[in-house]
């Protein structure tokens, strides 16, 4: 997909702010396709993406640094609707002749703004009058706004809270619009794009569907296609699309890395083989991956060796076949924006065992990614338009690099027995508890640390598993699941009952910000 399939677009300029993914998740909510690009490449985007409408994201950044991030300049004078939230209200200003001063007004949390006069981003939201709460979170404030625009809300913290200049279009909130926190926010962002920009709600899964199918088609074109195929949402709805684009032109391979879930790659076969009739190879390589791994303690370094066995697996069985033309794979939009993160942050090695960067040249191989534009919550609305049952849809993610990153410590053959065992136990718990569909995702994690237990009348020397579940709706945030103790005793007592070498069980109950590496 290119963004010649979306004329509508809206250009969110990244500066740093933690939560400017969510603001693109309230953007296509409101069914309307946008794009993220970091400040750096914000002029390339900007002339590459033509988009009707701009959204400046917030920054830890203070504007009256030398060298802060700015937007492009001719983001102001090309006639769009620009919306400017906290940071991005703060380098308006400071670009089109206002004033910020630096950290003498901190706001931080809930905030109530009142509202000193209308605009056409609050129409049919709040009123001249009224007060509502929002979500601060700056250091700096805006004390002089430029020629032309107007005050129209106002907090404790911040004299110019919320400004419009209504003749060009330009508006900018020192609040956080995207959060949750902010109960208004995205009818004030769904205000921004559909009333203020004039964009249409054409950005559907059936609009998406037929628009990938031909973008695959024409990129494929005569050639071959192998997927690696996971069993997860994202690579089968991959497969599934591939698929209907090209047919029997594509041939899915699972490869069995001996660090899935219990039962894993059996019952993928089954559900593709006998409900889809997708070509499909299935190929052991647990002993090689294993090997490569045992003992293994950095978790990057067992990343990018999953990820480079993976590339050889492939070459090998592409070979076998005759040779193929490109490399499919589950790609998603949070892979691509984390891949290319802001400044270089520590979120660039998230997704490390991905491919987003592209493949060895000597594969001679191509990346179809026909997901790469679509959040986690979007790729299950798709595998519903495709036809994938409930059931599967709703499946928790799971790495691609499995029990290798639930293994926190050196890899062993013992240890990944131990942890496959619990982890099946607990999910099959969550199953009969009635709570799979309540939470987003869910595992056991085998800490490494051992600890001295008695059990019967001996004592023990065995190792803690961890248990973690979550809910969210896209993967970018999460807070913990609140179980009742009553299930948690349960579970924790049938793994250590059942598990031999699991004497103590605990529960994670941190929550997950965005862009941050779990378990690692």
């Amino acid at each position: 997909m290119t963004t010649a399939n979306h004329p509508d677009t809206v250009l969110i300029i990244d500066f740093g702010s933690q939560v400017t993914q969510l603001i693109a998740r309230r953007v296509r909510e409101a069914g309307v396709y946008c794009e993220i690009v970091p400040f750096q490449s914000a002029a390339e985007g900007f002339r590459r993406i033509r988009p009707k409408a701009v959204i400046l994201s917030g920054s830890p950044h203070s504007t009256v640094d030398i060298g802060s991030p700015r937007a492009p300049d001719e983001v102001f004078s090309a006639g769009l609707p620009v919306l400017g939230i906290c940071y991005g209200e703060q380098t308006m200003c400071a670009q089109l002749g206002g004033k910020v001063e630096a950290g003498h007004h901190r706001e931080f949390g809930r905030a109530f703004l009142e509202i000193e006069d209308d605009c056409a981003l609050f129409d049919g939201v709040w009123a001249r009058g009224t007060r509502h709460q929002v979500w601060m979170s700056h250091g700096d404030r805006v004390t002089a706004i430029p020629d032309g625009f107007k005050i129209v809300g106002t907090s404790t913290g911040a004299p110019f809270a919320a400004i419009a200049d209504e003749a060009r279009k330009f508006y900018a909130v020192q609040f956080h619009p995207e959060v949750v926190h902010t109960p208004d926010g995205a009818k004030l962002l769904s205000n921004f794009v559909h009333h203020i920009a004039g964009l249409s709600t054409g950005w559907t899964m059936a609009a998406y569907r037929d628009h990938a199918v031909e973008a695959i088609r024409k990129q494929v074109g005569k050639g071959k296609v192998i997927c690696a195929l996971s069993g997860g949402v994202d690579s089968s709805v991959a497969a599934l699309l591939i698929h209907e684009a090209v047919g029997d032109q594509l041939t899915c391979i699972l490869v069995d890395h001996g660090l899935m879930r219990k039962d894993e790659a059996q019952s993928v076969v089954e559900m593709f083989r006998q409900h889809y009739n997708l070509p499909l190879i299935l190929v052991d390589a647990s002993e090689r991956f294993i090997s490569a791994l045992e003992g293994e303690s950095d978790p990057e370094k067992k990343r990018k060796t999953i990820g480079r066995l993976f590339i050889e697996v492939f070459e090998e069985e592409a070979k076998k076949l005759g040779g193929a033309d490109f490399l499919a794979q589950g790609t998603l939009y949070p892979d691509v924006i984390e891949s290319v993160s802001f400044s270089g942050g520590p979120s660039v090695t998230i997704k490390s065992h991905h491919n987003v960067g592209g493949l060895p040249e000597r594969m001679n191989m191509k990346l179809v990614e026909p997901l790469r534009e679509l959040f986690k919550d979007e790729v299950r609305a798709l595998g519903k338009e495709l036809g994938l049952p409930e059931s599967f849809i709703g499946r928790h993610p799971f790495p691609g690099p499995g029990l290798a990153i639930r293994c926190p410590g050196g890899i062993t053959r013992e240890k990944l027995e131990i942890l496959r065992q619990a982890d099946a136990i607990y999910l099959d718990e969550i199953r009969k508890a009635g709570l799979y569909d309540a939470i987003w995702q869910a595992f056991a994690v085998l800490l490494p640390v051992q600890t001295v237990g008695v059990m019967g009348d001996g004592r023990t020397y065995e190792f803690v598993c961890a248990l973690r579940a979550v809910t969210s709706v896209d993967g970018m945030t999460a807070d913990f699941y609140h179980y009742d103790m009553n299930f948690l005793g349960a579970a924790a007592t049938r793994i250590i009952n059942e598990v031999k070498g699991i004497n103590r069980v605990v529960y994670d109950v941190t929550s997950k910000p965005p862009g941050t590496i779990e378990w690692e």
